[in-house]
């Protein structure tokens, strides 16, 4: 690996302090020398094998997706273009409670039904692993040896591990179990996840009490991990939702960080400000909390995720059972579109918000970029006809688009100082929503030039050296002599998100080189074939 000097660009470190002028020099995988204002001081400046004149273009450290789900894509694709090219070097993977460790041969089949909208069935990879530490093998791994495109922490899933310790019904574990899914927990931070994740609006994460949840924050806590809920409610009942998970973490001694943290549809729209002064009275109390956000308003989840809980019961196949049955199908019907599932948030749901982004099944294609109803009116039936035919016959695989936020909700939670960046970007189907490609550079174009929600330094601290100090990696997240070289060059008048709803795979604009472990993955605005991303594991305390 030839030494690299990156010369005269703007630093934005990552702490959130004035970017400065300077000359970074970049060997081994680390930066191991800064050398600031070289020209106009005149002094002797860095020599290298290699030099890049960076005029004109901010170097940062590279973005850190706090929440990804990039569980099986890093090792299905090395090219990973989707995150590469919007500069993140490091995705934080085992989210919303369901991923893919710890598991037996059992939940391993379960899970991968659950979540194919997620990331697809996973039937052209062996999925040979059964616990953390062997999944974080795989990973270092990657293609023959070379690793994967980006770095990659995991979060435990909660539901995972409840399906494997209890099963996927609807009661309170027993203190067998709860013992089981202690030492699983235990266990997978040993073997270096970051924390743990738990999905409360799916199944079988939902079925869990707060008291089974602080057990297993005290065990996160003792580890020195951090708990990241995608809690019970975005809609209805959304701030007693974040209320139960800072009280909860508060009792458990455990840091928390709340996923995708928004106040979605119409019963909360201009309730951002409640949301905050919820957390700011627990953060001056001493609690210790962060969240992620990504910058649009719609949501993005699977069409199966909408369901009530009761009816989810049990796992994929009885979903599909009870679907099937026209009585059973009719009280999930009157749930969902009279009462308000908790699986859409407790509130009715508008099938005109609902827009399918994608199908595991390609001959179930028509229907994607059309909301629910537009196929339902283009069908001639009813919303639920059509909604319930899908589910059956994409066998729960079908994601969707929800279009229910509020661009002022979104802007009041970036500005607050506990927020970090995430995209959330589910890459399956044929139209995904475009913050799986565009997330990163979208806060840097639209929200620091375009609109100046964030100041520049101060956004790339919410997407690099927060996450960096929330996962606590200690030689990430800011360029430092000694850091990590995991870099991002973009220009400040240029930098844009490509993806739109209607092209959501179109790469950034204005982000010519990104570095993993100080190699070239972006180089003047192409992929390289470099794989020099790994695990990276929970720092011991």
């Amino acid at each position: 690996m030839e030494q690299l000097v990156i010369r005269d660009a703007e630093v934005a470190d990552g702490s959130g302090e004035p970017s400065y002028r300077a000359d970074v020099v970049v060997d081994g995988g680390r930066i191991v020398s800064i050398v600031k204002e070289a020209a106009a001081a005149g002094c002797q400046r860095p020599r290298a094998a290699r030099e890049l004149d960076a005029e004109g273009l901010v170097l940062a450290p590279g973005f850190i997706d706090m929440h990804a789900h990039s569980d099986l894509a890093l090792l299905r694709d090395p090219d990973h273009s989707a995150k590469v090219a919007q500069g993140v070097t490091l995705e934080v993977l085992g989210q919303d409670g369901l991923s893919y460790a710890p598991v037996d041969d059992r939940t391993r089949e379960e899970v991968r039904r659950a979540i194919t909208g997620w990331n697809g069935y996973g039937d052209d990879l062996d999925l040979d692993w059964r616990s953390v530490g062997e999944y974080l093998d795989r990973l270092d791994h990657g293609f023959d040896g070379q690793g994967i495109a980006v770095n990659a922490a995991y979060l435990i899933p909660q539901g995972t591990v409840r399906a494997l310790a209890v099963g996927w019904e609807d009661r309170p574990a027993r203190p067998a179990e709860l013992d089981r899914m202690r030492e699983l927990v235990a266990e997978g931070l040993r073997q270096g996840a970051v924390g743990l994740s738990s999905g409360l609006t799916y199944t079988p994460g939902m079925y869990a009490g707060d008291a089974e949840l602080t057990e297993l924050c005290r065990v996160v806590a003792s580890y020195g991990g951090y708990y990241c809920p995608h809690h019970r409610s975005y809609g209805a009942g959304a701030l007693e939702a974040y209320a139960e998970m800072v009280a909860l973490t508060r009792e458990a001694g455990c840091p928390l960080h709340l996923a995708h943290a928004t106040m979605n549809f119409g019963v909360n729209e201009g309730r951002a400000p409640e949301l905050l002064a919820l957390l700011d009275e627990a953060l001056d109390a001493g609690a210790d909390i962060s969240l992620d956000t990504y910058p649009y308003t719609p949501g993005s989840t699977t069409l199966a995720a909408l369901l009530p809980s009761w009816a989810s019961a049990g796992g994929p196949g009885r979903v599909l059972e009870r679907l099937a049955d026209p009585g059973t199908a009719a009280r999930i019907r009157h749930d969902l579109e009279v009462t308000g599932a908790d699986g859409c948030h407790g509130v009715p749901v508008e099938w005109d918000t609902i827009e399918i982004s994608g199908t595991a099944d390609p001959a179930l294609g028509a229907y994607v970029g059309r909301t629910v109803r537009e196929s339902a009116e283009a069908r001639g039936e009813e919303p639920w006809t059509t909604a319930r035919r899908l589910l059956v016959e994409d066998r729960l695989g079908t994601t969707i688009l929800q279009h229910v936020g509020h661009e002022e909700n979104v802007r009041a939670i970036m500005r607050h100082r506990a927020h970090t960046g995430g995209s959330d970007g589910i890459l399956q189907g044929a139209k995904p929503h475009p913050r799986a490609y565009g997330t990163f550079p979208r806060y840097l174009g639209h929200y620091v030039r375009e609109t100046g929600v964030l100041g520049l330094e101060e956004c790339v601290a919410r997407l690099t050296g927060r996450p960096a100090a929330r996962l606590r990696l200690p030689d990430r997240g800011l360029v430092r002599e000694g850091h990590r070289a995991d870099l991002v060059l973009f220009d400040p008048a240029t930098v844009a998100a490509g993806s739109t709803f209607a092209e959501p795979r179109r790469l950034p604009e204005g982000i010519p080189y990104v570095l993993v472990d100080g190699r070239f993955a972006i180089e003047e605005g192409r992929r390289t074939d470099v794989l020099a991303g790994r695990s990276v594991r929970r720092t011991p305390m």
